[in-house]
């Protein structure tokens, strides 16, 4: 299968309330053979108040992200579907893609009202995320790379971490030279360690993955805690109650599992979710890093064999595991909501017609969608690609909608606000990131941002 390895440029770390400026890809084959490539970037859409500190990281400046000869967001979005509709199948690689670049490609097709979000899942694609798989050789194989340091601890950042193991040409926070940086470290691993390389690409498979879990045999999961690279010895206990790519994990090595064996529900929760979590959660689904433990010793083997014969149990895990979201509370702010259910049929229909409607056509489908995911999104899309069709009222309404939003105090894992992007700007300043006249004008661009806001004149401004 041929790889697609990718890479986002973005105006922040928060996938729901940032957005993507810029995307590179480039297909290979199976042995790295450039097959073909894209770079693209898009323009900043009106409600997103970017990161100083991204804007220093990527050297993307405000006069290029609010250049009118760029796509927007939307036809952005739609250029990105087209591309991974090409290229398929493939195997969607990238470094902490799982976690972050898949989530902005995600809500990059959530909040541009693509009908499909999951496209890197489907149509026969895959996906595979390089830290993972240098954090798993870091453990399990260290000698295939070299291990570059920061104030004594292991750096796993590209660009610090490509050089170190002979990649002299990385235009590091460029996606296009992270993407190539990425190839690099691919075809270091496969080289030194092709038995290990060959393990990593079968965790693409989540049937595969799960195949080999219900084996009942004792296994290594290597797993990112906090920080700390840890290596768990564990065997498969149960897969969650109407959600198939969530497999139960016993930690072998915390004990004897008669106490769980024989216990109720209550005690298998505790050892879920407890201060001494004893069972772990493997997403079948998101490239684990799971590898068969070499020369078990017999004291775990007979722990799993218990374990695997109690099919009773299995059962009890996973209608446990599904219990912990039943009274999940539903986020508030839409773009929290990607994944609070699918569209329905008709629904998705009428996203198809969005697409490729005019301007006057899409806003009368919004009062048709009944998703209420659909019709926020949309019409706030659409203040954004054709305000001259909405009242000046609407507009300044909507525009003051979004200055109270920067106005608020800043929270985690929320979006950028205007005290936020000040107290980076002193800390862009205090550092040797940017020069004096690029943080000049990202002061006057981000002041003149949240003023236009408060005037109600975001929407419709070229800023």
């Amino acid at each position: 299968m041929p790889f697609a390895f990718y890479d986002f440029e973005t105006t922040g770390a928060e996938p729901a309330f940032d957005q993507p400026l810029q995307f590179a890809a480039i297909l290979t084959d199976d042995d790295f053979n450039e097959l073909d490539r894209v770079n693209i970037r898009c323009r900043l859409a009106p409600h997103i108040l970017p990161s100083p500190m991204a804007m220093a990281i990527t050297h993307v400046m405000p006069g290029m992200m609010l250049d009118q000869t760029l796509p927007s967001w939307f036809k952005f979005a739609e250029r990105l579907r087209k591309q991974i509709e090409k290229w398929a199948p493939a195997c969607w690689t990238g470094y902490n893609s799982i976690r972050f670049d898949e989530e902005v490609m995600r809500q990059t097709f959530y909040q541009n009202l693509q009908p499909e979000i999951y496209l890197t899942q489907l149509n026969g694609n895959q996906r595979l995320d390089m830290l993972r798989a240098i954090q798993s050789i870091k453990m399990l194989s260290p000698d295939v790379l070299s291990w570059p340091e920061i104030d004594g601890k292991v750096s796993y950042r590209l660009d610090q971490l490509a050089p170190a193991n002979g990649f002299a040409e990385h235009d590091a926070h460029d996606a296009l030279g992270d993407v190539q940086a990425t190839i690099h470290l691919a075809r270091k691993i496969r080289k030194g360690a092709p038995k290990l390389w060959d393990i990593l690409l079968a965790n693409r498979d989540k049937n595969d993955v799960l195949r080999r879990l219900q084996m009942g045999r004792p296994m290594i999961l290597v797993e990112n805690h906090f920080g700390r690279l840890k290596i768990r010895q564990g065997c498969y206990c149960g897969l969650q109650d109407n959600y198939g790519t969530a497999a139960a994990f016993y930690d072998l090595e915390s004990g004897d599992p008669d106490d769980l064996l024989e216990g109720d529900a209550e005690a298998i929760n505790e050892a879920l979710m407890g201060k001494r979590r004893r069972i772990f959660i493997v997403a079948t689904n998101k490239d684990p890093s799971l590898f068969d433990l070499p020369d078990p010793s017999s004291e775990l083997i007979e722990r799993a064999d218990r374990i695997a014969n109690r099919s009773d149990f299995h059962r009890l895990v996973g209608s446990v595991m599904a219990r912990r979201y039943k009274d999940r509370a539903e986020p508030e702010h839409v773009e929290k909501r990607i994944y609070s259910g699918f569209y329905s049929p008709s629904d998705k229909a009428l996203l198809n017609r969005f697409q490729t409607a005019d301007a006057e056509t899409r806003i009368k489908l919004i009062s048709e969608m009944s998703d209420d995911r659909m019709r926020q999104l949309a019409h706030r899309l659409m203040l954004s690609q054709s305000p001259d069709l909405f009242p000046a009222e609407h507009l300044e309404k909507a525009s003051r909608a979004i200055a109270e939003r920067w106005a608020s105090e800043p929270v985690r894992n929320g979006w950028n606000t205007a005290e936020q992007v000040h107290r980076d700007l002193r800390r862009v300043a205090d550092s040797t990131l940017a020069m004096d006249d690029q943080i000049d004008e990202m002061r006057v661009f981000l002041r003149r941002r949240i003023e236009q806001a408060q005037q109600g004149q975001i929407f419709g401004s070229a800023l």
